[in-house]
C-alpha cells in the first residue's frame, strides 16, 4: 500500500512517503501549498502523487521527535474555508435487519456537515468535547479525501482514517434535531494518505485507557464490506451538490462506523485516551479526550448586561 503524508517542521511545509517506523528518521522533501493539485487533476490519480513527491530532489532526514516537527491531516489547505468535514451516519451492515440485495436501488444515507478542515486533529493531540456531555461515542471510520479543480470538478486523492468523536447521548435523545450538536466535538484523522480505491477490508482494536490502564476494548470493521450503501453511490451522490463541489475545496468524507463502546455500556470520560489501531493497515490513531471549558461569557450576554432591553 503507497502512502503520502504531510508535515510541518521549523515554519515550513514538508511531505513524505510511506509509514514510518518507530523511531526511524524522516526523509522529508519540502513543498509548496497546494503542491498537489497539478498531478492530481492532470489524470494521474493518486498514484501521480506520489510520482510528483519522487520528481522533489532536495530532502531533508529529521528525527520523527524533532521539536518543531507536526504531522498534518493530508492535504489539508492552510486556509480552513477551503476544506470540510462532511460525514455519513447509519451506514453499517450491522444497523440494517437484512443484507444489502445485488441490485439494491440507492436510498440516501443520514448526512452531517461537521465543520471546515482546521477542525481535524493528528495522533496526539487533544479531542476537545463540550463541557458535559450526556455520552461520548468513537467512531472508526474510513475518511475519504476528495479535492475540487479549478472548475469545480472533484478528484479523489485517496483515503485515511478518522475518530468521529461524538455525543451520542444527545443524538439519542432527539435524533431528529439534535445530531447536530451532537458532531461539534473534534475529529482526528491519520496523517496517512492511502493512494489506493477505498478499502474493500479495514479491521482493527478500540483499547481506551483510563488512568494509563486499560479500560475498555473491542474491535472493528469499516470497509466497503461492512457498509450497507455502495461507496460509489455514496460519493456521486453527495458530491452533486454544488455546494460541495466549490472550486479549491478539500472534502474529507467519513463513510460511517459500526457499533462501538457506547453499545457496550462504557462511558468516555475526560482524560481517557482512545487508540484506534487499526491492523489491516499498520496505522494507530490515539488522542486524549478533553471536556471543554463552559462558556461563561459571549457577546450576547456582554450585550444584554451593558444595553437595556
Amino acid at each position: 500500500m503507497t502512502t503520502i503524508f504531510e508535515c510541518e517542521y521549523q515554519g515550513r511545509r514538508y511531505a513524505g512517503t510511506g509509514i514510518p517506523e518507530p523511531g526511524a528518521p524522516l526523509t522529508l522533501r519540502p513543498v509548496q501549498d497546494g503542491w498537489y493539485r497539478k498531478a492530481l487533476f492532470e489524470g494521474g490519480g493518486p498514484a501521480a502523487l506520489a510520482t510528483a513527491l519522487e520528481e522533489i530532489h532536495d530532502t531533508i532526514t529529521v528525527d520523527p521527535g524533532s521539536a518543531g516537527l507536526r504531522f498534518l491531516p493530508p492535504l489539508l489547505p492552510p486556509a480552513s474555508g477551503d476544506s470540510l468535514v462532511n460525514g455519513f451516519m447509519g451506514t453499517h451492515r450491522s444497523k440494517f435487519d437484512r443484507p444489502p440485495a445485488p441490485d439494491e436501488p440507492f436510498a440516501r444515507p443520514n448526512y452531517y456537515l461537521k465543520g471546515p478542515g482546521s477542525w481535524l486533529r493528528v495522533p496526539g493531540e487533544d479531542l476537545v468535547v463540550p463541557h458535559e456531555p450526556l455520552w461520548l461515542l468513537e467512531e472508526p471510520e474510513v475518511t475519504l479525501v476528495w479535492v475540487n479543480d479549478d472548475d469545480g470538478v472533484p478528484h479523489y486523492a485517496g483515503y485515511t482514517f478518522g475518530n468521529d468523536l461524538n455525543d451520542i447521548g444527545l443524538h439519542r435523545e432527539n435524533p431528529w434535531a439534535w445530531t447536530p450538536y451532537a458532531k461539534l466535538c473534534e475529529t482526528s484523522v491519520v496523517p496517512h494518505l492511502f493512494l489506493e480505491d477505498p478499502p474493500e477490508t479495514a479491521t482493527g482494536r478500540v483499547t481506551i485507557e483510563r488512568d494509563g490502564a486499560k479500560a475498555w476494548e473491542g474491535p472493528f470493521s469499516c470497509g466497503a464490506d461492512s457498509i450497507f450503501q455502495r461507496i460509489p453511490d455514496m460519493v456521486d451522490h453527495l458530491l452533486s451538490y454544488p455546494l460541495l463541489r466549490h472550486p479549491g475545496t478539500v472534502n474529507y468524507l467519513l463513510l460511517g462506523a459500526d457499533k462501538a463502546s457506547f453499545h457496550d455500556g462504557f462511558r468516555i470520560e475526560d482524560g481517557d485516551r482512545i487508540v484506534i489501531d487499526v491492523t489491516s493497515h499498520g496505522v494507530v490513531l490515539a488522542n486524549p479526550v478533553r471536556y471543554g471549558q463552559e462558556a461563561t461569557d459571549t457577546s450576547w450576554s456582554r450585550i444584554r448586561r451593558t444595553v437595556p432591553m
